[in-house]
């Protein structure tokens, strides 16, 4: 396999707290991939180097095989499949396979829901690898921005909130599907990662849900009333 420098991206793993890329004989990075990878500090070593001699578990103690029931929390580390963060890793792929259908649904929703879709990706990526979030937009809108329009879809859009049905199409209600596990996920990371000190550990990846959530209703709304956004959103009113 030749890997360029998304799927090298893409393919990134987690080693005793470090990033590295395992390379399989007769695979090789093409010039750019190697290029991040060595831009970013991430050591190339061979697959045969991913194979843990035994695997660690979180509470303690090893195994030298891994149990149907366990899974990789990260590196060599196994939990059980119905560990919170595990849960949390499958609302977002669930919540992945949503936004796909609603791409399906309507060639209109391609490229919003595609930077959704981007954005989930990014999410499950940081958390495996236990790494901040980094994100400033969703289809050019800021944090700030995606809650007042969510809240306020009347100001925005001439359209006042409503609660979805039957007679609204399978369009819409595909975008409900979507806006409904980007919330479930969301209270899955809550479940993950509960408060220390006061705050939530991952506080980033719980903002970005929410935000997820508003921008899949504005798409919502954007469909009620037949003005699905092409080119960008409206401006705001002073």
């Amino acid at each position: 396999m030749l890997f360029d420098q998304t799927a090298a991206r893409d393919n990134i793993r987690n080693r005793d707290g470090k990033r590295v890329f395992y390379l399989r004989k007769g695979d090789q990075l093409t010039s750019a991939a190697r290029d991040f990878l060595n831009r970013e500090r991430i050591e190339i070593l061979p697959a045969s180097q991913a194979a843990p001699q035994r695997y660690r578990l979180l509470e303690g103690g090893y195994l030298e095989e891994k149990p149907e029931d366990m899974t990789h929390l990260y590196g060599d580390v196994l939990v059980r499949k119905d560990h919170p963060r595990i849960r949390f890793r499958g609302k977002l792929d669930s919540l992945q396979a949503e936004l796909i259908l609603c791409q399906l649904a309507d060639q209109a929703l391609e490229a919003p829901v595609g930077e959704v879709l981007a954005l989930a990706r990014q999410i499950l990526r940081c958390e495996v690898l236990d790494q901040p979030l980094a994100w400033n937009t969703l289809c050019g809108l800021d944090r700030e921005q995606l809650r007042r329009h969510s809240q306020f879809p009347q100001d925005y859009y001439g359209q006042p909130h409503f609660m979805p049905g039957a007679a609204d199409g399978p369009v819409l209600a595909q975008l409900n599907r979507a806006r409904c596990a980007a919330r479930e996920a969301e209270l899955a990371a809550v479940e993950a990662f509960p408060r220390r000190e006061g705050k939530p550990c991952r506080q980033d990846l719980m903002e970005a849900l929410n935000r997820m959530s508003s921008m899949l209703y504005i798409l919502m709304v954007q469909q009620k009333s037949g003005k699905l956004p092409q080119g960008g959103f409206p401006a705001e009113k002073g």
